[in-house]
């Protein structure tokens, strides 16, 4: 009986660890007229199943909203998504030019070096509560500059 209930208490606390992790959070600056900016993200899915990103929120603007980006005809166009997948015993990210949640009627301009607490609700009932850190645009294009200039010095 021992045994069982050691069983039974394990695997209930392995049900109850995350199954999503996520790394690399960041919000974009804004200046202080525009009303709008971007989360970006590394969402890591450590189960055996898909699960979506179904819905984002903060108390920092009027709408949050799930959005990816498509080129046509020639136009790179923004346009909003029901959810964001990240595959089992995978990862999605969320970056510029591609999926992205959108914070949409700021409260205040986002200035870098601050935190904006994002909500974010996931396909298998779990919800993570985030504090990201403000960046500013131009550090995130340093970044990938740095590491595609890395990235040819390895090849």
């Amino acid at each position: 009986m021992k045994k069982f209930i050691l069983a039974l208490l394990i695997s209930t606390l392995s049900l109850l660890a995350s199954q999503i992790e996520i790394k690399d959070a960041y919000v974009r600056a804004t200046p202080p007229n525009l009303p709008n900016s971007a989360a970006f993200m590394k969402v890591v899915n450590h189960s055996d199943k898909d699960i979506a990103i179904i819905k984002a929120r903060s108390t920092i603007s009027k709408t949050v909203e799930l959005h990816t980006h498509d080129m046509s005809d020639g136009i790179m166009k923004m346009y909003q998504v029901p959810e964001i997948i990240i595959p089992a015993k995978g990862e999605t990210l969320l970056q510029p030019s591609g999926f992205h949640i959108m914070i949409i009627g700021l409260n205040q301009a986002l200035k870098e070096g601050e935190k904006v607490k994002l909500e974010i609700n996931f396909s298998n009932g779990e919800s993570k509560i985030i504090e990201a850190p403000i960046k500013s645009v131009m550090d995130g294009m340093m970044n990938k500059m740095d590491h595609s200039k890395h990235m040819k010095h390895k090849q």
